[in-house]
């Protein structure tokens, strides 16, 4: 009888077979999906752990029935991994390349709405409590520098930058009220008298 049957019907069982184990996997999965959901919802945990938890097993469960899923279409789970992994490292070694570039965006960010210090202030970052640090007259704060003018010793009038992240790793100290005259090249800004500069 199957010889009287059209050639794309004779593979039928072939056909059917991986459409019944996708849904029998997905079922499962729901099944486990619905049980943790009952097993948290039941937990003494405090509501925000619950949460968390109740992605991280919807996570977990997705992830396994896709894998399972992609086996039984015949994609192979070792060349799937091999393609996650790989991505993983890349990512990882990008996001570690720009750590320190976002980390001192995010200070400056902090700098201004913090107001630690101030364009115009007079800014000491202390190595400890005895050594002195790094210190001068804040020129600028962009996205990823400081700029100090120096005011003191033998490198008196040459400018630092400074990473924003620095600020938030060290003690500042801050001189205010009566401040030396603030230079030239800060228009709008006044001095000490109140008389604004040229």
């Amino acid at each position: 009888m199957a010889a009287h049957l059209p050639e794309w019907m004779q593979n039928w069982p072939a056909l059917v077979q991986p459409g019944l184990k996708i849904a029998l996997i997905v079922a499962i999965a729901q099944l486990l999906r619905w049980l943790s959901r009952r097993l948290l919802g039941r937990s003494a945990l405090p509501p925000n752990v619950r949460t968390v938890a109740r992605r991280l097993v919807s996570f977990v469960i997705f992830a396994a029935a896709s894998l399972m899923v992609l086996d039984v279409l015949g994609v192979s789970a070792t060349v799937l991994w091999t393609a996650f992994t790989s991505f993983a490292a890349v990512g990882a070694v990008a996001f570690f390349a720009a750590w320190s570039v976002l980390s001192n965006i995010f200070c400056s960010f902090l700098i201004l709405t913090t107001r630690s210090f101030r364009v115009g202030d007079l800014v000491e970052l202390l190595e400890n409590g005895e050594k002195p640090g790094l210190k001068g007259r804040v020129m600028d704060v962009n996205l990823i520098y400081t700029t100090l003018q120096e005011t003191e010793g033998a490198a008196d009038g040459t400018v630092l930058q400074i990473p924003n992240s620095l600020f938030f790793q060290r003690t500042l100290r801050r001189w205010r009220g009566a401040l030396p005259a603030l230079p030239e090249s800060l228009p709008g800004r006044s001095d000490p008298t109140g008389n604004p500069s040229a």
